[in-house]
């Protein structure tokens, strides 16, 4: 089980399994949103997801134009995860950085490198796309059946 919480700790969170996969996102409003240079999110279904504590959803924008929701601790105001609005109420993106031990979610992926920050280096290990990709070319077998019983 992956643990996590927000920055004062008033939201707790547990993930029921590991992740499907993860993202390293370089998208510009993932960096406006963030006010980093990238964002690691943890792919699973929502409904692995049990969490506690005040939280307020507020929702942004996103490059595809269908926006999410991002649930924010409604203390301090930390990004604990989001929905995207297309799949909404069904997947969470977990923010790696509030968990308890973020080293056991690397990134599978890193994504929309073509906006990233000139600065940051890419790891040769880790698969990397200008913008996005094809699910059925970059998933396990395994994640992707568990993405499709998700969304079913």
């Amino acid at each position: 089980m992956i643990e996590g919480k927000c920055g004062c700790g008033a939201v707790t969170y547990r993930m029921k399994s590991p992740p499907m996969f993860v993202h390293c996102c370089h998208c510009s409003e993932c960096q406006r949103q963030t006010g980093a240079a990238y964002v690691l999110n943890a792919i699973i279904e929502a409904d692995r997801v049990e969490y506690e504590g005040p939280i307020s959803e507020h929702e942004l924008s996103t490059p595809s134009g269908k926006g999410q929701i991002v649930t924010r601790c409604g203390n301090c105001g930390v990004a604990v995860f989001s929905s995207y609005m297309v799949r909404l109420g069904k997947l969470r993106y977990v923010r790696v950085g509030t968990m308890n031990e973020p080293d056991r979610c690397p990134p599978d992926v890193q994504i929309f490198t073509s906006s990233k920050q000139a600065w940051v280096p890419l790891s040769k290990d880790i698969p990397v796309f200008e913008e996005f990709y094809k699910f059925d070319e970059v998933w396990p077998k395994k994640a992707l059946r568990r993405l499709e019983v998700a969304l079913a």
